[in-house]
C-alpha cells in the first residue's frame, strides 16, 4: 500500500464533483434568472410611468419626461400603432401597456424556466 492510497474504506474527495458544479450551475441561473426578471420590469415601468405621465398631462417640455417618453417609444417601437382609438388616453394605455405585458410575460417565463434548470 502506498503512502497516497486511501485507506480502506475512505474515499476521497473529488473537487470536480458533479454535486459541486451543479450547485455553481444553480447559482448562475438564479442571477441569471434575477437579471432578465430586473430587465424585464425596468423595461415595463418605464412604459407604465409613461402611460401615466401621458394620462396626467405632464409637462412634455421637461427632461425627465422627455427622457420617459423618449425610452417608452424605443421599448414600444415593435407594437406602435396596433390599436388606433378615437380617445387618445385609451390609445396610449393600450399600445404602450401591451409590450409592458409582453416584456413582464416573456422575461418572467425565462427566469421562471431557468429557476428550474
Amino acid at each position: 500500500m502506498s503512502n497516497i492510497d486511501p485507506a480502506p474504506g475512505y474515499q476521497t474527495y473529488d473537487h470536480s464533483s458533479r454535486p459541486e458544479r451543479s450547485m455553481r450551475n444553480q447559482v448562475a441561473a438564479r442571477r441569471t434568472a434575477l437579471a432578465i426578471c430586473t430587465i424585464a420590469d425596468v423595461a415595463a415601468g418605464l412604459l407604465g410611468l409613461w402611460i401615466v405621465l401621458y394620462l396626467l398631462d405632464a409637462n412634455q417640455a421637461n427632461a425627465f419626461v422627455d427622457f420617459v417618453h423618449g425610452t417608452a417609444d424605443w421599448l414600444s417601437g415593435w407594437a406602435r400603432d396596433i390599436f388606433t382609438m378615437d380617445t387618445e388616453g385609451l390609445r396610449v394605455a393600450l399600445n404602450y401597456g401591451l409590450p409592458a405585458g409582453v416584456y413582464l410575460l416573456i422575461g418572467h417565463g425565462i427566469a421562471a424556466r431557468l429557476n428550474r434548470v
